[in-house]
């Protein structure tokens, strides 16, 4: 019998993007997934890479130094990075290049 696991454990984590558009600093969090936890100080233009698994949600707490006012909760299956193949782009090797 299979015990009883988590749809996350099951889960490919994403590559998110993140741009501290504010001249505030910002802690952002991943609180909602468990046995994981995820917290990073953002600074005003900073931007960051992070990966996370599509149900995770990216709270951004904005504020002063003493204090930090909740300001967003943002899917990080919205923040995703969505990599583009150019037609361009040779996806399959040639004959001439596999003998080089």
């Amino acid at each position: 019998m299979l015990n009883k696991l988590s749809t996350f454990e099951f889960r490919q984590p994403i590559l998110c993007y993140y741009a501290n558009v504010t001249h505030k600093i910002q802690v952002v969090r991943i609180e909602n997934i468990p046995n994981w936890y995820f917290e990073k100080v953002v600074f005003p233009g900073q931007r960051m890479m992070f990966e996370a698994l599509p149900e995770a949600v990216l709270e951004i707490h904005t504020g002063a130094v003493a204090s930090a006012i909740l300001s967003d909760k943002i899917s990080c299956y919205v923040l995703r990075v969505i990599e583009e193949v150019s037609a361009d782009t040779e996806l399959a090797v040639s004959p001439e290049r596999r003998a080089a």
